[in-house]
């Protein structure tokens, strides 16, 4: 059993409740950039994109897909106002837990604390690895790097938001895939 199912039947048996589930058609914002008090999201059906924008720039910074919990880490941590907003990119259903249950919860155990420290090392890893990607490596690396890393992304995923993901644009990835 992976870590993540582990974590998700140790909140079940702890009694935490979900919201009841929320559906977004595309376009849809799950939330925005500003909001403070951020829930912890439970993705059962879709796919959700975590944007920052800059100016007129609208970035891709990661992925939720399917089965994945996810948050504005930003504001779970400090409890601050989240930079970034999340985008439902085709039809999503998604649940939540407020902030305050899922970090009762978590520091409510050792062993829960030690699975959600576990996630919290992927998701920094996987971070890190796009920084090194995005900072080291010319565009035609980055995407085969990320191909080989998430191939699901490019049978999911419209190409314009890889192409945000992976910094470059539309027409740059459509000559890296056909070459």
């Amino acid at each position: 059993m992976d870590v993540l199912q582990q974590l998700l039947n140790a909140m079940q048996n702890a009694g935490l409740e979900w919201s009841a589930p929320m559906e977004l058609r595309r376009g849809d914002l799950l939330f925005q950039a500003g909001r403070a008090d951020m829930p912890v999201y439970f993705l059962e059906q879709g796919i959700i994109r975590i944007i920052h924008q800059n100016g007129d720039d609208l970035n891709t910074i990661r992925f939720a897909y399917k089965g994945s919990l996810f948050a504005a880490m930003d504001a779970l941590i400090t409890g601050q106002p989240t930079i970034y907003s999340a985008e439902a990119i085709k039809q999503t259903v998604v649940k939540s837990i407020p902030r305050a249950d899922f970090l009762n919860f978590i520091n409510s155990d050792a062993k829960h604390l030690a699975l959600w420290n576990t996630i919290l090392g992927y998701v920094i890893f996987g971070q890190l690895e796009r920084e090194t990607d995005l900072l080291t490596t010319s565009p035609r690396e980055r995407y085969e790097r990320v191909l080989k890393r998430s191939p699901q992304l490019f049978q999911e995923v419209p190409h314009k938001y890889i192409a945000s993901y992976l910094r470059m644009t539309p027409e740059t990835l459509s000559r890296l895939q056909k070459s």
